[in-house]
């Protein structure tokens, strides 16, 4: 089926792969890529079972229209008379992985955020979130239930973690099979939509976690429909998705259909695409910058009425990726900036081991405070060769900074949060130089109150083969890494509870009320002087010292000490206001403690 007779249809862009009700027409349309196969029919389960034979078309498509067909209707595609799989495009696996697909009624739910235009990426404070973890229900109903903590928090914007239909109940979410269904155990379509739906009503963004550059390998039966992976690329995760081979336009299609799906189906803000780098691409166009492209045509043709981000997680430091398009790069909005995370990491805790044998020194800091990235084209130990390459010309915007996620947290042995490794002066050090720099601030779960509850690696397959592999990657992983002990069993219910925030029982006692206090301080300064924080920010270091200053539209100095001795700085004229930390009315320097943060204005 193709996509104009759906916008002519339905008025409104509707993803064509799968299954699309048609209530006018009173049955479903099936549409599904398998060119591999003779023969392919959808077998329907319940209802009542029957068989409908699909019609060959080009490109190794099929089609059906299966009439009373009604949402709620589960079924298989029959390859070839002998093969049931699930459908790739599927919209919901109630019974998982493995089970039937279901039809979903895209325009079943009620939405109620016409009213919400989404807001400029410059006022995002992002609050990242696991839904398994985040609540103890772990459904997308109880997040709904802490949107007046986020607003009180004073996050502008919640990204969820991937929430693609994985194995079992237990996840990142970076195992998922399905790209178009949400999970069955955080709630499914409906809720999902009523999140969204929840969190535009108050005012705050959302942001997807989608994952392009693999699929988690249980319950991934893309092989049996088409070309979907080539061996030409060796990738942590296998055969690399078909980016650039023969079949990929098909390829390419699934996937950028799939970002377009989450924006016109679940109305989100954002995408944050996880580890770009994994997509292996050396077509002439690539796929980010056809992705960025039909996400701008989406909007020139009327289907869309509000901005929509695209945010990226790579370990390339390429900032191609963040240019405009007119400058030669991709065009995506905004770069997860991991150098900004280690720079601040490797000095607050003194660790060099693995990636952070690259860094250590408060001159990467201030680096990366001015350009973005730290390694711009220099040599890396780590990587044994030159990494990087210029963004001391891109807006502050184009950067996502943090001082914890899921990585960075998760993707340590022990799961350790920098509030189960550091003093509380230096957790409001790293929270004050996120949330007053130049950049997008991201905070994870958590960090918010200081957290004590690590976010450990946790999955539940069936397979025993696959969960023992999970378990010895996890261990090879961090070879590099000083530790004291293996991992935590990541297939353990206990790995997965052990992971769940304590936030009830930690946010009335010290310190954590304190942090927490602090960390609303800091968000209230933020958007109170909104963009004196970010623009033709001047940036310099004494000694241990980063001071960033903005005379324009009311002059505002910001120092963070990054060192554990006491330090006396010189700043300019006068008279300024203390609006974070202490200073002497009248003088022309600064008296910083260790580990010190202060904020002040011109008065």
């Amino acid at each position: 089926m193709s996509t104009s007779r759906l916008e002519k249809k339905n008025m409104v862009w509707r993803a064509p792969l799968g299954a699309n009700y048609s209530p006018g027409e009173g049955g479903t349309d099936f549409l599904v890529w398998a060119p591999v196969r003779n023969e392919v029919a959808v077998k329907i389960v319940q209802p009542e079972e029957r068989i409908v034979l699909m019609e060959p078309g080009r490109f190794g498509y099929y089609q059906a229209f299966a009439g009373g067909v009604k949402p709620g209707t589960r079924y298989f595609y029959l390859l070839d008379g002998k093969v049931a799989r699930p459908d790739p495009a599927s919209r919901f696996q109630p019974e998982g992985v493995h089970g039937p697909s279901e039809v979903v009624d895209p325009d079943g739910f009620k939405w109620n955020d016409a009213a919400w235009e989404n807001i400029p990426l410059r006022d995002y404070i992002i609050h990242e979130l696991h839904t398994g973890t985040f609540t103890r229900e772990g459904t997308f109903e109880a997040i709904t239930g802490q949107i007046p903590y986020l607003k009180d928090l004073g996050v502008t914007a919640v990204e969820l973690m991937p929430v693609a239909q994985f194995p079992g109940g237990r996840n990142w979410g970076y195992d998922g099979a399905y790209p178009y269904a949400p999970q069955n155990t955080y709630g499914g379509p409906r809720g999902l939509k009523k999140l969204v739906d929840a969190l535009h009503q108050n005012g705050l963004a959302a942001i997807l976690d989608v994952v392009y550059n693999h699929l988690g390998p249980e319950g991934n039966y893309l092989h049996d429909y088409g070309f979907y992976f080539t061996n030409k690329y060796s990738t942590p995760w296998g055969d690399a998705i078909n980016y650039d081979d023969a079949w990929s336009d098909e390829v390419r299609r699934f996937f950028i259909e799939n970002a377009l799906y989450w924006i016109a189906e679940y109305h989100f803000d954002g995408l944050r695409l996880d580890a770009v780098h994994g997509i292996c691409d050396l077509s002439p166009r690539h796929f980010l910058d056809e992705l960025t492209d039909r996400i701008r045509q989406f909007k020139a043709k009327g289907l869309l009425q509000k901005p929509v981000y695209v945010f990226v997680e790579s370990d390339r430091n390429d900032s191609r990726v963040i240019r405009p398009r007119p400058w030669g790069g991709y065009g995506v909005d905004c770069h997860w900036d991991d150098d900004f995370h280690h720079a601040i990491h490797a000095v607050l805790t003194g660790e060099r081991d693995g990636y952070y044998e690259d860094f250590g020194s408060v001159a990467q800091i201030e680096k990366s405070f001015r350009e973005g990235f730290v390694y711009t084209g220099q040599y890396s130990s780590y990587r044994r060769r030159s990494h990087g390459s210029p963004s001391e010309d891109l807006e502050p915007e184009r950067f996502a900074a943090f001082s914890q996620n899921h990585d960075q947290v998760g993707n340590r042995p022990l799961g350790e949060r920098l509030s189960m490794k550091l003093p509380p002066e230096k957790l409001k050090l790293a929270a004050a130089a996120v949330l007053l720099g130049p950049y997008v601030p991201l905070l994870f779960m958590g960090e918010e109150y200081g957290e004590t509850a690590p976010f450990l690696y946790f999955v539940s397959h069936s397979d025993p083969a696959l969960v023992q592999a999970v378990r010895e990657g996890r261990k090879r992983e961090f070879a590099g890494f000083s530790r004291v002990a293996d991992p935590p069993d990541p297939q353990s219910e206990k790995t997965f509870e052990d992971s769940r925030l304590n936030r009830t029982a930690l946010l009335n006692e010290a310190p954590h009320k304190e942090i927490l206090e602090f960390y609303k301080k800091l968000i209230s300064l933020r958007k109170g002087l909104s963009p004196a924080l970010r623009r033709d920010i001047l940036v310099w270091r004494e000694k241990d010292v980063i001071m960033l200053f903005r005379k324009a539209e009311g002059a505002v100095l910001c120092a963070f000490n990054f060192s554990a001795e006491p330090v006396r700085v010189e700043i300019p004229e006068g008279p300024w206001e203390a609006l974070l930390g202490s200073h002497e009315p009248g003088k022309n320097f600064l008296h910083l403690t260790p580990w010190d943060a202060i904020l002040l204005r011109k008065s």
